[in-house]
């Protein structure tokens, strides 16, 4: 696609949606059918059905370490977005290893099948969710796609993930990893989380005020994922387009709720939270231009400064 080219303009095509009732997969799913793609929706819940069939999608019963049924399903499909999480039910649970089991899981073996499966039933393109947070610490310096990750050892199996894709795009297909920023909106765990703290005159995460924390609403993430079927084989970054420090990130945050500006935790606390603090204390000042001149795409909003009151608005309204 050429660099400004509206992503709705893409070629219509059959997609295949792997995580269809998650977060950003609900967003997804009605925003491909709106441009006239025809989504098949993976499901395995019964009660997920309705919301997905009523916004036109097919649904399909089939599990991503059945690689049988995922070939079953895949025939005839164009494209496989891949947006399958598995990720711990409680905050307080993101600090132990056992927690991220099932989805280093999905990360591997999940992504193996997949692979396999678009392979054997000649689908072109496979786009991967990735994490954009397992980006080293590169202080107030921009990031772009071509810095190396350093995951944390608890999310190491990024590096699993993002291996299958590879292959898949050596052996012919179009493979697209999208490296997502941290998400937020009015269904996110982390957004209650966040306020909780906020109310006790905390900042929530760990690091440095000064450092830099890169986020992507909901929204747009999705909208992201369904550009990128038209941007070329590849990584991707998928942030807002201005990364703010934690101190503008909570403040901001914590303005709009009429509260004062929180405390923010000594560093000696970091090692406290395990590796997952280590790796949120970084400093990640992400770039978006790679996805924005691939596709096209824009988010709607620039930074948490705007994100906030619409995600707080829409919540209010749950």
């Amino acid at each position: 696609m050429k660099p400004g080219k509206d992503p709705e303009k893409s070629a219509r095509m059959r997609v295949l949606v792997s995580g269809a009732t998650g977060v950003i997969g609900l967003r997804v799913v009605p925003l491909l059918l709106s441009r006239g793609h025809s989504v098949t929706a993976l499901v395995r819940k019964p009660s997920s059905r309705a919301r997905l069939e009523q916004a036109g999608a097919t649904c399909a019963a089939a599990d991503l370490f059945d690689i049988e049924a995922l070939k079953r399903v895949a025939e005839g499909h164009d494209a496989i977005i891949n947006l399958a999480t598995h990720m711990p039910s409680a905050t307080w649970k993101m600090l132990f290893r056992a927690a991220w089991r099932e989805n280093d899981r999905l990360r591997t073996q999940g992504v193996a099948n997949l692979v396999e499966a678009a392979l054997d039933t000649g689908v072109g393109t496979l786009i991967q969710e990735s994490f954009a947070l397992a980006y080293p610490d590169q202080g107030d310096d921009w990031i772009d796609e071509s810095t190396p990750l350093e995951p944390a050892n608890y999310n190491r199996t990024v590096l699993d993930a993002e291996r299958s894709v590879t292959r898949f795009t050596r052996k012919g297909g179009r493979g697209v990893v999208l490296r997502f920023a941290a998400f937020y909106g009015p269904d996110a765990m982390q957004l209650h989380g966040y306020i909780d703290s906020l109310r006790r005159g905390w900042a929530a995460l760990p690091g440095d005020p000064f450092a830099y924390f890169s986020s992507i609403s909901h929204d747009d993430a999705a909208a992201a994922a369904a550009a990128a079927l038209a941007a070329p084989a590849g990584a991707y970054i998928v942030g807002d387009d201005e990364p703010v420090t934690r101190a503008v990130f909570f403040g901001s945050l914590a303005n709009e709720l009429g509260l004062p500006p929180p405390r923010y935790l000594p560093d000696w606390t970091i090692p406290l939270f395990g590796t997952v603090g280590r790796l949120m204390a970084r400093s990640l000042r992400l770039s978006n231009r790679k996805l924005k001149k691939a596709t096209g795409w824009m988010p709607r909003l620039r930074s948490v400064r705007e994100g906030w009151p619409v995600a707080l608005a829409e919540m209010g309204r749950t």
